[in-house]
Order: structure tokens, then C-alpha cells, then sequence
């Protein structure tokens, strides 16, 4: 009987620690043959991975092209869909390969739904990078999204001997947080995902020194900041370019032709070449993924209470509000509703090329992003900036490292707030622009420091150590 005993143990406990222990040699022996054969053909390669558009991730492109001006190999990893950044396409250095995205089935529940997009997902992406694309030196990595990405980038920097960084735009959580609540099991189960996968990298970046000092703070994860900077395409246009623009836009978008005239609202053409209209209407331009950290309502109001304003003779406005999302559609319906005079809302998507060159000819920016984390700041005003467009920004925790309230833009903390401003930096325009004028002076101060400047400084040296 004692020695049935001791045999059934050595079956259950010995037997699968044995067994445990051959998985882990067998193991180690591929790992090291994997090393063996990878070795010197990974070197200055580098593999940017993003589970997002591409076209629409412009701080992936930027690093991508900044990684090929010093002699990279970049692959750029993500999904098709818009037309990617131009400097992508033109670089020799840089090659795209697109990963499939997973798709959910309508109807199905919502949980069995996010296990299933997550495990599918995992599969795309391990598949797109062990079969197409070779092992690398680096992997950067954008975070969030952070489930599965970062968990298949650190099982890959361990099979290919690979350097780990992690591009800390935001925490997946927090976002996660917004429609499930901070006290959901899956968030606290993605925080803590997140935590311990974001600790096994080579090294990190991120986008602010609050969340450099959150990192380190919290998780002990030291990271080195890398504002944003608009790419050199961001800039002011002249009147002609201006003009030129206005026109092709109208073929789409008549709010931008004078009807019937076949010329822009906005320029006039006279002897001396292009000039602005006396009469045009005040261009006021935001960008957004149309997503739950963004309240548009707060811009609906504060246009509706300018609508209604009769205090002062205000000209008329043409807000353009751009961006792909989910709650777009729940948005178009609130704007076609409107019975506006003074105001014309539309909401173009722009083709990567249209939309710096639309930020260059605009007169105020919007940003209504407030940050799920309170620790990232908006992009789209890094691109207004390079764009030397004043911007009227919602506040939030760590603005202050981007806007400052009348210095180079303004903070509002609602509708009430942004109107105002909104009645103020307008009244007797276009023929006063002193104080829109004033703001873009100090505007330019900060595109005194271009991407290429402040990446060979911050983010370079993480490649070279």
C-alpha cells in the first residue's frame, strides 16, 4: 500500500516537475540556436511596432523616419488603412508591413468578444513578426494599446535577443477605465499587465515629465521624455497657397467657395497677387479620434452661446472639425440639428497631405482632448503649434508643458470659458488680429526646436548604448 503511495506521488508531483524542467531545457537549447542564427543579421535593424493605423500614428512615422536618417533598417509595424505620413513613403530605409486586424462579430457578448479580438489579435501579430519580418536589434513599441503588443514585443526581444523600448504615449488602462470604471476587474487586470511587462524593457520613453515621474514613482520604470514635435511639413502657408487650397477643398466642401463665383470665401485675387478678404469668415479647426476622452458637446455649447451672442458684431465662423472615430456619427447628427447663422460646422476627413496644410491656414486651433491618465498631452496641438496656429485648449493635469493660458494659446475649463474667448480673440475680425498675432509670436519660440533636434538628443542615445 505505501509503495502504491509513493508511486502515485512520484506520478502527480515528480513527474510534471520533470516534465517541467525538459520543457524548459529543450527550451533554452532553441534559444540559443535562434540566437546563433539571428546573430549579425539583426544588427542596426530596427522593427516599430503600433497596433494602430499608421497613417495615423505620427509619432511612430516620426521616429521610423528619424531612425532611417541615421542608417537603420526600420520595418514599420501596423495596420492599413490611411495613407501613411509622406516622409514614410519616401524614406528607402523605412518598410511597411501591415498586420491584420481582428474583427469582432456583431452581437457577440462583450466579454467573450475582447478575449477573443485579443487571443486573434495575438496570433496576427506574432505571425507578421516572426514570418515577415526579421529579427532585429530594436523593437519600439507604442503603448497604449498595451494588450497583446507588449506582451508578444517582450516574448520576441527574448527570442531574437532584441532590445525592448517602450513609447509610453498614455496608460491602456486608463483608457480602458473610461468605459468600464477604475474598479473593473479587466482594468486592474490590464494595470497590472502593464506594470510588469512594461518593467522587462531595454528602456522607455515618454511624452511628458509627469509621466516620467509617475513611472518611476509607481512602477519604478525609468524613462526618458521626448516631447512631441510637429514634422517639418507643419507650417504657416502664404496667401497663395492658401488660396490654391481653399479651391480643391471646395470641390468637396462648397462652405469654402463663395457660391457662384468660382472664387474662396477666404482670398482675393488682385493686381498685386493674393490677398486675404476683409470680410472672410474666422476659421476654427479641431481634430479628434472621436472618442469618449473627448467631449465635443463642450464645443457645440460654446459655439451655440457665440451663435446667440449679440453684444458685439462678430463675424461669421467655418469650424472644421476633423478625425475618423466612434462617436462621430452620434456628433453629426447634434450638428446637422442645428439651425446656426453665424456658425457652419463641417466634418472632412482630410488626407495626410490636406490636413498640415489646412492647420497652416487656419486662425484658431481647438483641442478638447483631456487625457484619460491626466499624464499625455494632445498631439494635435504639437501640430497646430508647428503649424504657428494659437490654440484654445481644454485644461488638465500637465498642459502647462504645452499651453499656457495667454501666452501662446489659451485654457478653458468649459463651454462658458471657451466662448468667451472665442468672442474676444474675434471681435473685429479680421481687421484687428492683435491678439491672435501676439499668441503665434510666442507660437514660434517653440517650433524654434524641431523633431530632428530634440530626437537626437532624447531618443538616440537609446540606440546607441
Amino acid at each position: 500500500m505505501a509503495d502504491s503511495l509513493i508511486r502515485i506521488i512520484n506520478l502527480w508531483i515528480l513527474f510534471p516537475i520533470g516534465l517541467f524542467f525538459r520543457l524548459v531545457l529543450i527550451f533554452s537549447i532553441l534559444l540559443i540556436i535562434r540566437r546563433l542564427y539571428v546573430y549579425g543579421k539583426k544588427r542596426s535593424k530596427v522593427a516599430v511596432v503600433v497596433l494602430g493605423d499608421v497613417g495615423r500614428s505620427p509619432r511612430m512615422s516620426y521616429h521610423s523616419v528619424s531612425l532611417a536618417s541615421h542608417g537603420f533598417d526600420v520595418t514599420l509595424v501596423g495596420y492599413a488603412g490611411s495613407v501613411p505620413h509622406p516622409l514614410v513613403l519616401e524614406s528607402k530605409n523605412i518598410r511597411l508591413q501591415f498586420v491584420k486586424e481582428a474583427h469582432v462579430t456583431r452581437g457577440m457578448p462583450r466579454i467573450f468578444a475582447y478575449f477573443y479580438k485579443v487571443v486573434t489579435q495575438s496570433v496576427y501579430l506574432l505571425w507578421t513578426m516572426v514570418v515577415q519580418v526579421s529579427a532585429t536589434e530594436y523593437i519600439l513599441v507604442q503603448n497604449p494599446p498595451c494588450i497583446p503588443s507588449l506582451a508578444i514585443c517582450c516574448f520576441l526581444s527574448v527570442w531574437n535577443g532584441s532590445k525592448l523600448i517602450i513609447d509610453w504615449h498614455n496608460y491602456g488602462y486608463s483608457i480602458l477605465a473610461l468605459s468600464l470604471g477604475e474598479n473593473h476587474p479587466m482594468v486592474k487586470i490590464a494595470k497590472w499587465y502593464e506594470e510588469i511587462f512594461g518593467q522587462l524593457s531595454s528602456g522607455n520613453l515618454c511624452v511628458t515629465k509627469a509621466m516620467q515621474e509617475h513611472l518611476f514613482n509607481k512602477w519604478n520604470i525609468s524613462a526618458d521624455v521626448m516631447h512631441d514635435r510637429a514634422a517639418s511639413i507643419f507650417r504657416k502657408l502664404d496667401n497663395e497657397e492658401r488660396h490654391k487650397l481653399f479651391l480643391r477643398l471646395g470641390q468637396d466642401y462648397p462652405e469654402f467657395v463663395a457660391s457662384g463665383k468660382g472664387e474662396s470665401r477666404f482670398t482675393h485675387i488682385g493686381e498685386l497677387g493674393v490677398s486675404m478678404k476683409n470680410d472672410r469668415p474666422a476659421i476654427l479647426i479641431s481634430s479628434t479620434s472621436w472618442t469618449e476622452d473627448e467631449d465635443f458637446s463642450v464645443l457645440l455649447e460654446a459655439l451655440q452661446y457665440y451663435e446667440e451672442n449679440t453684444s458685439f458684431d462678430l463675424p461669421n465662423i467655418l469650424c472644421v472639425i476633423t478625425g475618423k472615430g466612434p462617436q462621430k456619427s452620434y456628433y453629426q447628427k447634434q450638428i446637422a440639428a442645428k439651425n446656426w447663422k453665424r456658425v457652419k460646422i463641417i466634418t472632412p476627413w482630410l488626407e495626410a497631405s490636406d490636413y498640415p496644410k489646412l492647420l497652416g491656414s487656419a486662425d484658431l486651433g481647438v483641442s478638447l482632448h483631456t487625457s484619460s491618465s491626466g499624464l499625455d498631452l494632445p498631439m494635435k496641438v504639437v501640430d497646430m503649434f508647428g503649424s504657428s496656429l494659437p490654440v484654445a485648449a481644454v485644461n488638465f493635469n500637465c498642459l502647462s508643458e504645452l499651453v499656457q493660458h495667454d501666452v501662446n494659446g489659451f485654457v478653458f475649463e468649459n463651454s462658458a470659458e471657451l466662448s468667451k474667448q472665442l468672442v474676444n480673440v474675434f471681435s473685429d475680425f479680421p481687421q484687428d488680429t492683435t491678439t491672435l498675432n501676439r499668441l503665434s509670436e510666442e507660437v514660434e519660440k517653440f517650433r524654434n526646436i524641431p523633431w530632428n533636434e530634440a530626437w537626437d538628443k532624447n531618443v538616440l542615445p537609446l540606440f546607441k548604448r
